[in-house]
């Protein structure tokens, strides 16, 4: 049996990983590090928004950063961002098959 704490940080990274524009931002780091105005542009929203989202990614060890200059750029924490955005894509492409 999951343990109440195991399931409650479960349950908050699905809560997080439920928001498209998450997602989106997600996909866009799969491909590499980026900065926010370069993400911004891409979504065509602006930075303030973008930051905001990488905040609560950042918070949820999902995405991280590194200083250059005085630029902040992004990237995946780690591999296993990639793995639940596949394995999720894969189960929704599973579906479709239905």
């Amino acid at each position: 049996m999951l343990k109440d704490d195991k399931v409650q940080d479960l349950a908050e990274m699905f809560k997080i990983l439920g928001d498209p524009t998450r997602i989106k931002i997600l996909h866009i780091l799969s491909r590499g590090e980026m900065c926010v105005c370069d993400i911004a542009e891409t979504l065509g929203m602006n930075q303030s928004a973008v930051s905001h989202q990488l905040r609560t990614l950042r918070g949820a060890r999902l995405v991280k950063f590194r200083k250059a200059g005085k630029e902040a750029l992004y990237s995946l924490d780690d591999d296993h961002v990639i793995s639940l955005m596949c394995q999720g894509l894969e189960h929704i492409s599973h579906e479709d098959r239905r």
